[in-house]
């Protein structure tokens, strides 16, 4: 991976185009939480934490893209610990769908991805707002916000997929998504 000016990584563009031109083929049913979702999926995220920015298809023709998934999993790292892990797919769909949902053109911004348990526990140890055995260890989570839209409008979206857990944080001004149970929490 190279760096760009600001000292964050460039995902490779070759990543982020493969299987593009495929995206015209037709593709079998998607699940209901995809609603919306298009012929293929792509989606767009900015990580101010490491200046990292990816845009990107990640699922063509039914399947996903494992180099794109890579590329999810890698700007979603734990930034403290320089830590990666498989970021599950599900979580993935549910940011594409909400942010569909959403429409609009801006990225989403990451608040926080992947959490290293170490993380975790630091971040635990200041917020009791921080979950023990938090999705975000297991790579199913991320909080995200929008510039143009509010954190109940995010929450909103996402609660409206029925496809897995929702956080509405208002005064910190994300929402958190998550592929685990069907819930929500938070105003």
């Amino acid at each position: 991976m190279s760096r760009n000016e600001s000292g964050g990584t460039l995902i490779p563009r070759r990543t982020c185009l493969i299987g593009l031109a495929a995206s015209a083929v037709a593709t079998p049913a998607v699940p209901a939480i995809l609603k919306g979702a298009g012929e293929f999926r792509a989606l767009s995220l900015v990580n101010h934490r490491t200046a990292e920015k990816l845009n990107c298809a990640y699922w063509v023709e039914g399947n996903y893209i494992p180099e794109a998934l890579e590329a999810f999993n890698y700007i979603l790292r734990d930034w403290r610990e320089d830590e990666v892990t498989s970021i599950d797919p599900r979580a993935i769909d549910i940011m594409a769908a909400t942010h569909n949902l959403l429409d609009c053109a801006e990225p989403f911004q990451v608040v926080s991805g992947y959490r290293s348990e170490k993380t975790n526990m630091m971040l635990r140890s200041r917020s009791r707002g921080v979950a023990r055995n938090s999705y975000h260890t297991r790579g199913m989570a991320i909080d995200l916000t929008l510039d143009t839209r509010t954190a109940r409008q995010i929450a909103g979206a996402a609660k409206s997929l029925s496809a897995g857990g929702v956080g509405t944080y208002s005064r910190s001004k994300f929402a958190h998504v998550d592929s685990g149970p069907v819930r929500d929490w938070g105003r």
